[in-house]
This record gives structure tokens, C-alpha cells and sequence, in this order.
């Protein structure tokens, strides 16, 4: 690896030269099967033609003019994900933390716009929001915070999947004002909550007049088994972050409103010099598109159905296995112990994985792998799980 890069990764020792589908080949030759998509980012797969062939056509005709014109395929893209989601406005940008920085200030100007001075946004433990100064600070995870002091001030931590925790702090903290919450949380094992706990947000937030606030970032565009996890309820967020799959790889982020929300920021409120440039709209667009005519949330939900079936069926009674769970193409298997090793003894098998929350390996496969390939997945997990076990790690 080169010494010309900052040290802000421990990387494993592989670097990969083409894709196609689930697949990865490294620059010795050497195949991949994909489970993380790039961490929930390629749900397409690798190399998708649709999208190879938008990003071509697109960078011959135009890549970025400026925000300060009318930019054709960010309007369109605009009308097409509000539509999908139920919102009515977008803002476009380059990342999830970008999107979720976008939410916060919409927080911060619809506190102050109530008179409130010291607007607070309710953020959860162990969640992940990013690593800007600002979505750190959200984050409930001390280890992206390290260092980093003095964090930004105007939010206050709860457990998540605790709705009386949140009643306790409506009680004594008048300058509440949203709530910022994963649908399920990523980063933090892949927590589902129980199956009302959105709706139970949403009428708290009524109730109080805050604003719901989802980050589907890692959530969002099919990979729980709808075009978004919030759709598993009968609810609307006020604001909605995305990015991740929406671009397939291709950087690009979104903060969508609605109501009151999306009225907020004005001219010279916020901005992005590259956000919702030509190219990066037509990749999100060609996403959208592909989503759609193959009906790739449904497929998600049946593909997640399968494996989370077959890891019970391999694992549920294993004593060192704490529990398995997830939605869609988003998965967790929490084991009794530490098992960050795993990702490298997966590695070796060519097979690509992730351990979030030290004891918890997350699985994200493309939304377009194919049975065959799932039952690959299963197998070769399943025995490298086993085998990390007998060698008594």
C-alpha cells in the first residue's frame, strides 16, 4: 500500500481491479463474492451496464455547470425521488454526512424560527450519522468522537428503541426540536426495532411539534425490502437522508422534506458546488430506473427472507450465536464473542464481509444476487463461522 496516503484506514491487503455483479477481482487475478457492497452502496452490483452506460452518455454531453443554473437532470431526479418517497422538496449533495449536515441546519433554522435559542436534536446510542464535525457529534459512538472535542453542542443522546426515554426528555428539555434517527441502525449491529417504534416517533413528534428525522442512508433504496425502511410503516418523515445506493457507487447524497421542513432553507442558506451535478444525477436516475423495471425492494425483501431463514436453520442453536437478525438485505449475526478475525479468515475464502459493533458480522449483499449466489453466501459463512469457533478465537 502507498505511504502517500493518510493512515485513516486500516486496510485489508487486497486491492481490486474489476466487477461484475457480486463479483470483485483482485490485480492477481484472484475472485470475490461481494457481501457488503461496498458497504451498502453497490446494490446494483458491480458495473451495472444501465449505469455504466448513463455515466458515458452523460460525460460526453456534460458533468458540472454550477448550482447557480438550472440543471435538467437534478430536476428530474428531484421530482422522482420525492414522488417515490412521499416528500415534496430535495437537496443535493455528495454524501451521507452532507445530507445528514443538510437535516441538522433545516433543525437548527426550525428551532429558531419557533424562538427557540439553543435548538436540540434527540440522537440515539450507537448510532452513526458520519464524520463531519457535526454528524459526529450526533453519532453515539465515542470512538468516531475521540479527538475530535469540542464537539458541536445541540444534541441529546437516548437508548434506542426506547420510546419512555423519549418521553422523559420531552418533559424536561423545552428546546427539543427533532429527532435523528437509522430506521434500523447499521453501524450499531444492525438493531431492528420493534415494529411500531417509528410510528410511536412519529406521533411523539406530533405531539411535541418536532421534526422527524430518518437517516436512510444505509437504509434507503431497496435494501430492506422497500424503496425505503420507513415504508415498513404507515408514516411520512419530515426529512429524509439518503446517499449510498442511490448513486451505485457514484458519489451523491440527498436531504428531502416535506411540509413545513421543506420551506426552511433559502437563498444563501445552504449550498454545494458539486451537489447534483449532471453526472451524479444521471447514475442516480439510471439506479432509480433499474430499481423500478426490475422491482429490486421485492426482491431484496424475498432474497433477505431466504438467507435469514437458512442462518437460523445453520446457526440459531449454536450456543456461541446471540442472535440473528435483519431486514431485507441488511443482516446481522451477533455472536457470544469478538470476531473481527473473521473478516480477514473470509478474505482468504474470497468472500467479502464486514463485523460491525465488535461481535457482529454485517452482511449487505447486491440486491441483484442471484439464488445460486446466495446459497454460496450462506455455505461458505456458515463454515467459516463454525471453523472461527473451533479454533477457539
Amino acid at each position: 500500500m502507498s505511504n502517500a496516503l493518510m493512515s485513516t484506514y486500516a486496510r485489508l491487503p487486497v486491492t481490486f481491479e474489476k466487477g461484475d455483479g457480486c463479483w470483485l477481482w483482485d490485480t492477481e487475478g484472484k475472485r470475490y463474492m461481494d457481501a457488503i457492497s461496498g458497504i451498502a452502496v453497490c446494490n446494483l452490483g458491480h458495473a451495472h451496464p444501465a449505469i455504466a452506460t448513463a455515466l458515458c452518455e452523460q460525460a460526453h454531453k456534460l458533468v458540472h455547470t454550477s448550482n447557480i443554473y438550472g440543471i435538467a437532470n437534478q430536476q428530474a431526479l428531484g421530482e422522482q425521488l420525492t414522488a417515490l418517497a412521499g416528500m415534496d422538496r430535495a437537496f443535493f449533495c455528495n454524501s451521507g454526512a452532507e445530507a445528514n449536515e443538510a437535516a441538522i441546519k433545516l433543525a437548527r433554522l426550525y428551532g429558531h424560527g419557533k424562538g427557540i435559542d439553543t435548538p436540540t436534536i434527540i440522537v440515539m446510542e450507537q448510532s452513526f450519522h458520519g464524520r463531519t464535525l457535526a454528524t459526529l457529534s450526533a453519532t453515539g459512538n465515542r470512538k468516531v468522537q475521540a479527538g475530535f472535542e469540542p464537539l458541536v453542542k445541540g444534541f441529546l443522546r437516548a437508548p434506542y428503541n426506547d420510546l419512555a426515554a423519549l418521553e422523559t426528555i420531552a418533559k424536561h428539555n423545552p428546546e427539543v426540536v427533532a429527532i435523528l434517527v437509522e430506521p434500523v441502525q447499521g453501524e450499531g449491529g444492525v438493531r431492528v426495532p420493534e415494529e411500531n417504534y417509528l410510528a410511536q416517533l412519529r406521533a411523539l413528534c406530533d405531539k411535541h411539534g418536532w421534526l422527524l428525522m430518518l437517516d436512510e442512508i444505509q437504509t434507503g433504496m431497496g435494501r430492506t425490502g422497500k424503496p425505503f425502511a420507513f415504508q415498513h410503516s404507515d408514516i411520512q418523515p419530515d426529512v429524509m437522508t439518503l446517499a449510498k445506493g442511490l448513486g451505485n457507487g457514484v458519489p451523491i447524497g440527498a436531504c428531502l422534506a416535506r411540509g413545513a421542513a421543506a420551506e426552511l432553507f433559502k437563498p444563501g442558506n445552504h449550498g454545494s458546488t458539486f451537489g447534483g451535478n449532471p453526472l451524479a444525477c444521471a447514475a442516480a436516475l439510471a439506479v432509480l430506473d433499474t430499481m423500478a423495471h426490475n422491482r429490486l425492494h421485492e426482491r431484496a425483501e424475498e432474497l433477505g427472507l431466504r438467507l435469514l431463514t437458512g442462518l437460523e436453520l445453520a446457526l440459531g442453536e449454536q450456543d456461541y450465536v446471540e442472535d440473528i437478525r435483519g431486514l431485507g438485505l441488511m443482516i446481522g449475526i451477533e455472536l457470544d464473542r469478538p470476531c473481527g478475525e473473521l473478516v480477514g479468515m473470509a478474505l482468504a475464502r474470497g468472500l467479502l464481509i464486514n463485523v460491525t459493533a465488535n461481535n457482529t458480522v454485517r452482511l449487505l449483499p447486491p440486491l441483484v444476487m442471484s439464488d445460486d449466489e446466495a446459497e454460496q453466501l450462506l455455505h461458505t459463512l456458515t463454515d467459516l463461522i463454525a471453523d472461527f469457533i473451533a479454533q477457539g478465537k
